[in-house]
């Protein structure tokens, strides 16, 4: 059944409003993708902060038309799905890379984080990245560790004479004479 015009159109203006402010995107393809495995996939990059959108190869390079991700969506053959954010590129690629490893039926064509266009492998590869959460966790941690070890040095003179001084009295060292 042919689309209108007007419909693709209308297509084209919802799928370039949701591209405008994404970064990363995840381009992959898929064969007798079942709606219950559908469902799961998109509820899987949801979760990750992301959209998932099955494309129509025409219709995607004129949506993608001056956003980051253009370049992931010209000359596009077969049958095409985009998994999309502006959030964490870690988090959608882990949650996106996991769902693929667990259904055999989708397979990864290229990706695209920040303008850069990614090889299946280099999807891979960023996937076993740390996520943000993890990388900002790190960073506190190295950020505050040395204020802790000096925290604990300088309570410990107070600590080892009041040590000292305990010792002291429990042996009686102390007592008048």
């Amino acid at each position: 059944m042919a689309i209108s015009k007007a419909k693709k159109n209308e297509k084209v203006a919802l799928l370039t409003k949701e591209l405008e402010g994404s970064t990363t995107a995840i381009i992959g393809t898929f064969a007798k993708l079942t709606v219950a495995k559908d469902y799961e996939l998109r509820k899987t990059i949801r979760e990750a902060g992301g959209k998932y959108r099955v494309l129509k190869n025409k219709l995607a390079p004129i949506a993608g038309k001056g956003t980051q991700i253009e370049a992931a969506l010209t000359g596009l053959k077969g049958v095409n799905s985009v998994a999309f954010t502006s959030g964490d590129p870690v988090a959608l690629a882990k949650a996106f890379a996991k769902w693929a490893t667990d259904n055999a039926e989708f397979q990864f064509k290229l990706g695209i984080v920040d303008g850069k266009v990614l090889s299946v492998e280099e999807i891979d590869q960023l996937a076993k990245m740390p996520g943000k959460d993890e990388i900002f966790a790190k960073l506190l941690f190295l950020i505050n560790s040395p204020a802790q070890r000096l925290a604990t040095v300088i309570g410990a003179t107070g600590r080892d004479l009041a040590v000292v001084v305990n010792q002291g009295v429990e042996k009686g060292k102390f007592a008048a004479a």
